[in-house]
């Protein structure tokens, strides 16, 4: 599988979108013309370095200069606090890392200490910028406040500020003008004021993004209309006195409107797509001017048109740090979305890129349906017939599974399904992530030659004739002993054959009501243990329950035999069962043959020369023609029940003579198909 996109990227990635859009600031904040870190004391919680997206400018060092501002937390009233900027030249000071700010408080010998540290690898030779926003002091305070550097270098300034008594704020009036998206802002007879709109953040209120940063000097007894870009919950209204550092008025009166929470509110975010086909990852950096912190779930869009519904997907709740939000094991596609969710909103951002790491694609092919799956990336995919009802289409079993593991070549992989019911339709997804689309594929059969419907017709209905009478000819005398479990070995050396024996295995199955064994039905077994395993469990469960062993023998298996050199080679597992019928036939020696085994070949595939000499002891019969003595020592009994030999025989028959016209036209197999009757994984 691709690796996932790094944790710390994509925090590097949000924390520079958030500076770039003014987001939310959760924490004190200090500003430099250098990349730095700081810490606090407990007096003050942690503040957040960052550069500054508008500098103002630099002061001449050395230089340490104290001013009042406003600190309001969110739900909390705003409380006068000590601005801090100060300057250090950078000649004198080679070898300072950092800085310490000392703060006391007088009257109230309340103290605080702030430590502002230079990063590693940042560019050093230019005078130190830094302002500090702010320390929190009562109104009528006097603040000592004294700079040294770490290391100290001798290096020392002090300054002293009187938080002056706050008189009355600024008084104006608004109103909302929607149809001309402002505000409208009136100003008593009396002094002139300085109005602005602005974003409420955690610490100050940030004016707004071009060209709606207006900030007017409104004589008294007039008024103002104030454009805005989106009504959002934190737009606020900021009146000032035109002298510096005058006592502010605000209001922030779209906090409680549920219109600030509706469409306007997710268009003023910015949705900064990280995922990538491949990786199994959905990531998504937000940029708001609101501090918001959604939450953010998986949902399945039925169409890529944007006014399509969203399904939700139980238990896919993404994680979020720094407004960034990830999501592992998802199988990435355009329209597997987030669905972001505030208060009573929500809104849905689906990944912006349109390419996907797989395809598939169907056809049918006589009784079958033939998936071609092309896939970039190592996968498991897994498939499952389904009848479409009410608009809905739920998989049924068996579940089909193909896997292309890591290491091997792009390329296309196969999976034969069979077309049981004509206008089935099929489910394809990725079954080794959690979260996976399930992607609707119903072929049109309506354009296929009518003599392969008439085949198909013709099967389901020898195979309802079998399964009706099943019940009343094969059932086992009383006292009889129980079938045991069936194995089917075989070597996968084409299509034609691997058809074949699903075909078979599905007649023991449905029509005799064996237990097939089958690797092909079993695949997340077999790549859990292994083949070797795998087989040696399945020949011990068959062994101890009084099974059979059907080896189904072909001209590829006994190519396979010669030039594997040995039958211990255990590559796969027909090499794994060569292995262990090796060391029966061993075991045996001249007692007999060994017990539990038998051998059966498709005569249009294989000649009884084919089969070598060391297994002609072993129980043999040729299909279709020996059809009914095989079911008969499957079952127990020296024959099969006179009605079905016919049956069996025109119905195996039919088989070869669909798969020999369909592999004369075909070119080799690229891959082995796998089957398995698992359990779907759902989204």
């Amino acid at each position: 599988m691709g690796r996932p996109v790094p944790r710390a990227l994509l925090l590097a990635a949000a924390a520079a979108l958030l500076l770039a859009a003014t987001a939310a600031v959760t924490r004190l904040r200090v500003s430099a013309n250098f990349e730095c870190r700081a810490s606090a004391d407990r007096a003050l919680s942690r503040p957040r370095c960052r550069r500054p997206a508008r500098p103002g400018p630099p002061l001449e060092p050395p230089a340490l200069v104290l001013s009042t501002a406003r600190l309001c937390r969110p739900s909390q009233p705003c409380q006068p606090c000590l601005r801090v900027r100060l300057a250090l030249p950078a000649a004198g000071l080679g070898g300072v890392r950092g800085l310490q700010l000392d703060f006391l408080e007088l009257d109230s010998n309340r103290a605080g200490w702030l430590q502002v540290w230079r990063r590693r690898g940042a560019q050093g030779g230019s005078p130190w910028q830094v302002q500090f926003d702010c320390f929190p002091v009562e109104s009528g305070q006097q603040v000592l406040v004294s700079l040294r550097t770490i290391p100290d270098r001798g290096l020392a300034l002090s300054r002293s500020h009187l938080i002056a008594a706050e008189p009355p704020g600024p008084v104006f009036t608004h109103t909302l003008v929607p149809e001309a998206r402002a505000i409208e802002v009136s100003v008593p007879r009396g002094p002139a004021l300085m109005v602005r709109l602005c974003h409420q953040l955690a610490l100050e209120c940030e004016e707004l993004p071009r060209p709606f940063h207006q900030q007017v000097l409104v004589p008294g007894g007039q008024c103002v209309l104030l454009p805005y870009e989106f009504l959002v919950p934190c737009l606020c209204i900021e009146a000032s006195y035109p002298h510096r550092d005058s006592l502010r008025s605000k209001r922030c009166p779209f906090q409680e409107q549920p219109a600030a929470y509706g469409p306007e509110l997710w268009s003023s975010v910015r949705f900064h797509d990280y995922s990538a086909s491949g990786k199994d990852q959905m990531a998504m950096v937000l940029s708001a001017s609101c501090p918001l912190r959604p939450r953010a779930t998986l949902c399945w869009r039925e169409a890529a048109a944007g006014a399509a519904p969203c399904h939700d997907i139980p238990n896919s709740t993404a994680s979020e740090e720094e407004q960034a939000y990830t999501l592992d094991e998802v199988d990435v596609h355009p329209q597997l979305c987030f669905r972001f969710s505030y208060g009573n909103s929500s809104h849905v951002e689906c990944p912006h890129r349109p390419e996907t790491a797989w395809n598939v694609s169907a056809s049918v092919q006589g009784p079958q349906l033939r998936l071609r799956i092309t896939s970039s990336i190592p996968a498991a995919f897994s498939a499952a017939l389904c009848q479409p009802r009410g608009g809905q289409c739920e998989p049924e079993s068996p579940v089909y599974t193909v896997t292309r593991v890591e290491g091997s070549a792009p390329g296309e992989l196969a999976l034969l399904l069979p077309m049981q019911i004509l206008g089935s339709c099929v489910l394809v997804w990725r079954s080794d992530v959690r979260f996976a689309r399930k992607q609707l594929l119903c072929p049109d059969v309506s354009r296929r030659h009518f003599g392969l419907l008439g085949l198909a017709l013709a099967l389901g209905l020898v195979v309802a004739v079998l399964l009706l009478s099943c019940c009343s000819t094969w059932r086992p005398a009383a006292g009889a002993a129980g079938r045991g479990p069936v194995l089917l070995v075989y070597s996968p050396d084409s299509e034609e054959h691997l058809g074949l024996v699903c075909a078979l295995a599905e007649l023991l199955r449905a029509g005799l009501g064996c237990d097939v064994r089958l690797d092909l039905w079993e695949a997340g077994g077999v790549g859990r243990l292994g083949g070797l395993p795998w087989l040696y469990a399945q020949r011990e469960r068959v062994g101890r329950e009084r099974g059979t062993v059907l080896l189904l023998w072909s001209r590829g298996s006994a190519r396979l035999w010669r030039g594997a050199g040995a039958p211990g080679d255990t590559h796969g597992v027909f090499g794994a069962a060569m292995a262990c019928l090796h060391g029966e036939l061993g075991a045996a020696g001249g007692a007999g043959r060994p017990g539990g085994w038998v051998l059966a070949y498709f005569s249009r595939l294989c000649s009884p020369r084919d089969v070598p000499r060391p297994l002609r002891p072993l129980p043999t019969y040729r299909l279709p023609r020996e059809l009914p003595r095989l079911l008969g020592a499957l079952r127990g009994a020296p024959r099969a029940p006179w009605r079905l030999r016919g049956r069996a025989r025109r119905l195996l028959h039919r088989l070869l003579e669909a798969e020999g016209s369909k592999g004369a036209e075909e070119e080799p197999p690229t891959g082995c198909p796998r089957f398995g009757p698992g359990v779907a994984a759902g989204t």
